[in-house]
């Protein structure tokens, strides 16, 4: 569910380099960082290339990253590194984690993402099926990204009911109190999750708000179980949500989709018995993340 909630935050990122392999450089915490596939840019690559793969790197790391490790992994003259990354960081793609020299996402990075996996999300047939689910369970559809500890609407349609809920992509929510927020802070790992979840500001919104933190880690184990969660009036007065998974490459979790509706229209009971189809419009999703065709083969 929806309120347009301004304040920016990284985005949470995965753990590892995709196709790293175990003879990487081990940073200053002791965790081995994988190399690329291809070896890393090294010194003969160009300046965007470099500027690229430390963009990569400093995203696709967990913690706040040293350039200075980062180079190792890339193969990378550490002062080509330094360099490139102070540029990085003047023109807003870079920042610094607070009270240290490591750096993050800086905001012009995630406000590009964000535009980027805005845009990419309401290209057929992603926005296809979220349109036909609507259409089938007669309310409106959303599907939400973690970024931060907060949730980011990508695409989202309409009902075409009467009390419609006026959100839009782009459209950030919280976590603890949203049925896509709840659902994608269960599926993080264990560590992450609890790094989340006391990272989150636990505003009160409604008298359903859960505003304990091990309430709603009891609660996100529950719905880890289920792989469903809703939004009980939690985060809107009269308002109803149900969500399910979505998995992207390799299966893991990556996005939320869920449908909402006011309370006086849809009963969460009501809700909750559209969770076959939404498994069905989820499944279909997961497809076109993966690259997979979701149209009929051809015949000859």
């Amino acid at each position: 569910m929806g309120e347009d909630v301004t304040r920016r935050a990284r985005p949470a990122t995965g753990t590892s380099y995709p196709g790293e392999h175990p003879g990487g450089a081990v940073d200053g915490s002791g965790r081995k960082r994988g190399r690329r596939t291809a070896g890393g840019v090294g010194e003969k690559g160009g300046s965007i290339a470099k500027a690229m793969a430390i963009l990569e790197g400093v995203t696709e790391d967990s913690k706040p990253t040293a350039i200075s490790d980062l180079a190792v992994a890339l193969d990378l003259p550490k002062p080509t590194g330094h360099r490139i990354a102070k540029v990085l960081e003047e023109q807003g793609f870079l920042g610094r984690e607070p009270g240290t020299r490591r750096f993050v996402e800086g905001q012009r990075l995630v406000e590009l993402a964000l535009k980027v996996l805005s845009a990419f999300a309401q290209r057929a047939p992603r926005h296809a099926i979220l349109q036909a689910l609507s259409e089938e369970v007669g309310e409106t559809c959303n599907l939400g990204v973690l970024a931060g500890n907060q949730v980011v609407y990508l695409d989202r349609v309409e009902a075409v009911w009467p009390l419609g809920l006026n959100f839009s992509a782009g459209s950030r929510v919280p976590l603890h109190c949203t049925s896509i927020g709840k659902l994608l802070l269960s599926h993080q790992p264990r560590r992450q999750r609890e790094r989340l979840v006391t990272s989150v500001p636990f505003k009160r919104y409604t008298e359903n708000t859960i505003t304990e933190p091990d309430r709603l880690m009891a609660e996100l184990e529950r719905i880890r179980e289920r792989a469903v969660a809703t939004d009980n009036q939690e985060f809107l007065a009269g308002v109803v949500c149900v969500a399910v998974p979505v998995a992207g490459p390799g299966g893991r979790i990556c996005a939320g989709l869920a449908i909402s509706a006011p309370e006086a229209r849809l009963t969460l009971a009501e809700a909750l018995r559209h969770v076959p189809t939404m498994r069905d419009a989820a499944a279909r999703l997961s497809e076109t993340l993966s690259g997979q065709d979701t149209g009929p083969d051809d015949e000859d």
